[in-house]
């Protein structure tokens, strides 16, 4: 077992308004926002982390909400400092901030660049107003473009553009309009995502009225993805694409099973202890109060170590998202387990079609990207 590189996510909860789609822990920002508390409990727990990654560089830092664009720059730019002092990783760490057209200043994104923000993903998924409006977003069109030259302008040339399609009442034309928009922009980075209904969320209990059925959707993702491919974005894992050298370093390192630190309200994290050949598990209260009170105790949040039988799982469901091959080295270097854990099952998927394992190199076919869920379902049996 080798200790894999280790990013670090920060989670923001707070919202304008939650999305009646979103099932991420998020929380209204009206009702509970403490700003101060808040990252005083960020940096407590950074600090009872620090011991445990002794050593360890940190390759990419990820602010994900929830909407964190809505805090301060002071907040952001003092959080960071104290990373920084903690951490030791200097300007050439990807440090990616989410951001909603609705609550995009220019100021602000300014203050995030100076702050040492280098990466802007903006939650754009439509550039049509009725869509949005049938989303439940808070921003227009209008606000979406907006807020693209803002990015542009505050010295942003690494973004990322978030779409999501089969929305209510959406044609294929529509589908395909949206990514014509975005690709205007000349996007380093897409997010390419089909609306699902989750459980627990609004749309779940009452689904929107003119859902493109399973069919249309399929052909709506078929004719984006090959308009994508022809801009010269490279499909680099199940719902994103990328210029060459320009893939989202955190989410990277998240799909290739890598270590990461998950701070803040319902933040999960993973870590790797190679002379110990163990991986453990990290769960962070979801409320921002109990979490706040759980750091000003001093408490640590759920820990629980992965199991040797849960490693290969947890592997392919991670690793399959990525349309890279992986060697069956790093499978047995991220997990402490021999391949012959892996082999069988990989040989009944490549007799399918959906897998192709030449030495020690496991492709996923064309045909296999949609067997994902199957290939990782049949680990567990």
């Amino acid at each position: 077992m080798l200790p894999p590189p280790l990013t670090l996510y920060v989670h923001f909860p707070w919202c304008v308004r939650k999305c009646p789609y979103c099932d991420f822990n998020s929380h209204s920002f009206q009702d509970t926002f403490d700003e101060a508390g808040y990252f005083a409990a960020l940096k407590t727990q950074l600090e009872q982390v620090v011991p445990h990654i002794w050593g360890r560089r940190i390759h990419a830092i990820f602010f994900g909400g929830g909407t964190p664009s809505l805090m301060s720059v002071a907040a952001l730019d003092d959080f960071l400092s104290h990373a920084r002092a903690l951490l030791g990783f200097g300007a050439q760490v990807e440090i990616t901030l989410e951001a909603n057209p609705g609550t995009a200043e220019a100021d602000k994104f300014a203050g995030f660049r100076q702050a040492g923000v280098n990466r802007l993903s903006i939650g754009v998924q439509s550039f049509a107003d009725d869509k949005l409006r049938a989303l439940g977003r808070i921003h227009t069109a209008r606000s979406a473009h907006r807020a693209l030259e803002m990015a542009h302008q505050a010295g942003f040339d690494n973004f990322n553009i978030d779409l999501m399609f089969a929305l209510p009442g959406q044609t294929l034309e529509q589908a395909l309009a949206d990514v014509e928009t975005a690709l205007a922009y000349d996007p380093p980075h897409l997010s390419h995502y089909q609306l699902t209904l989750e459980p627990n969320t609004p749309f779940y209990r009452q689904p929107p009225a003119a859902l493109p059925d399973e069919a249309l959707a399929f052909a709506m993702q078929q004719a984006c993805a090959e308009r994508l491919q022809v801009a010269g974005l490279v499909h680099y894992e199940v719902s994103a694409w990328a210029q060459p050298g320009r893939r989202c370093a955190h989410n990277l390192n998240y799909w290739r099973y890598g270590d990461y630190i998950g701070l803040g309200a319902g933040a999960h994290g993973k870590l790797t202890f190679p002379q110990r050949q163990e991986i453990w598990r990290t769960q962070m209260p979801a409320s921002p109060g109990a979490y706040m009170a759980a750091m000003a105790r001093g408490e640590h949040g759920r820990r629980w170590q992965v199991s040797a039988a849960e490693r290969p799982f947890e592997f392919l469901l991670n690793r399959l998202r990525l349309f890279e091959p992986f060697d069956l080295a790093d499978f047995e270097g991220a997990t402490g387990l021999t391949r012959s854990v892996l082999v069988p099952l990989l040989s009944r998927w490549q007799e399918k079609g959906a897998l192709v394992l030449e030495g020690t190199q496991v492709a996923l076919t064309e045909q296999g990207r949609w067997f994902i869920n199957d290939i990782v379902a049949d680990m567990l049996d």
